[in-house]
């Protein structure tokens, strides 16, 4: 039997996967699929809920104690439940986090509470009812602010806010953030726009950093959190008069990755071992039969001995990534 561990060759381990279940959204976020989504003719279905449970047995056994479900927008799938379910019920793993754009939210709070998920993400770019319907093309955004309110009732002890910053339509919404979180258990993070096949104009016209964010929230008292081992990439800042906390996820800072944590593998069954690295590794023929969970392994370490230490971003690469929905964001 395989006892190593997911390390690569920096010393760097993975406790922390993020498993997308579907490429398919239903809203059209500017950055991200502004024409919608559109099936590829060729594409095989997501992975079966057997092939979920292979898998993540496989990565519990290597040391992965986090699962972020993702997408696209997983709640699409109908099956969605069952897939958490299995997943919480995975031995070794202790986190199931579900990430979505949160639009069933609502009706989902309590049953995610009660099949297993541990913590929730909601992609809310801006509190602007008209701005966000602009950033998405939804006009969703009173439904999902109730989603999150049925989400602390049903016992999370907190939501995450994911807000992808962007120059003209959200780079001034830290103070209607920071009123909103002020008596509420929630963490807002700014994303730093980041580059794609598909958005490469967009993002030149569009991408700010976060610097100005960060000395705002400085200058106004806010100071930083430890990180914690199976944490995301996030810089979060807390401070003694506000319940909810303010998070910074700045992927062209210096030293980024050299706390790297997490692996990724698509719908389709590809591990990629960076969000902006060459290639889809297969995964899914290994899947097919608990009994190949040993040669699952082997992959595994091999592909790892290939992960590079960091991104190319400031140079300009972002490897294969098309769209953030085909990638599991």
């Amino acid at each position: 039997m395989v006892q190593q561990p997911l390390q690569d060759s920096f010393g760097r381990r993975f406790s922390y996967l993020r498993l997308s279940v579907t490429d398919a959204c239903n809203f059209k976020c500017v950055y991200c699929l502004p024409n919608g989504y559109k099936k590829p003719d060729h594409e095989q279905g997501p992975l079966s809920i057997h092939e979920i449970k292979n898998l993540v047995t496989t990565f519990a056994e290597m040391g992965t104690i986090k699962i972020r479900l993702t997408g696209g927008e997983p709640t699409l799938r109908n099956d969605f439940l069952d897939i958490v379910s299995t997943v919480a019920a995975v031995p070794g793993i202790q986190q199931v986090a579900v990430s979505t754009n949160g639009f069933r939210l609502k009706q989902l709070a309590k049953p995610f509470r009660e099949n297993g998920v541990t913590a929730i993400n909601v992609s809310i770019d801006t509190l602007d009812q008209k701005k966000f319907s602009e950033i998405t093309g939804s006009n969703q955004l009173p439904a999902i602010l109730e989603g999150i309110e049925a989400a602390l009732a049903a016992g999370f002890p907190e939501v995450k806010i994911n807000a992808v910053l962007m120059n003209g339509l959200n780079e001034d919404s830290l103070a209607n953030f920071l009123a909103w979180i002020k008596d509420k258990p929630v963490a807002v993070r700014f994303i730093e726009l980041m580059p794609t096949g598909q958005n490469k104009e967009f993002f030149a016209n569009r991408h700010v950093q976060s610097k100005a964010l960060i000395d705002d929230l400085t200058s106004g008292g806010w100071n930083v959190k430890q990180r914690g081992s199976v944490d995301g990439p996030a810089q979060e800042y807390t401070h003694p008069d506000y319940v909810g906390r303010m998070g910074i996820i700045a992927p062209y800072a210096k030293d980024f990755c050299s706390t790297c944590n997490r692996l990724r593998v698509t719908s389709q069954g590809g591990l990629r071992m960076c969000l902006f690295g060459e290639g889809n590794h297969p995964l899914r023929d290994l899947l097919q039969d608990s009994s190949q969970k040993e040669d699952l392994k082997l992959r595994l370490i091999s592909l790892l001995q290939k992960k590079e230490i960091s991104h190319y971003l400031p140079e300009g690469r972002y490897g294969n990534n098309n769209t953030f929905s085909s990638m599991g964001g």
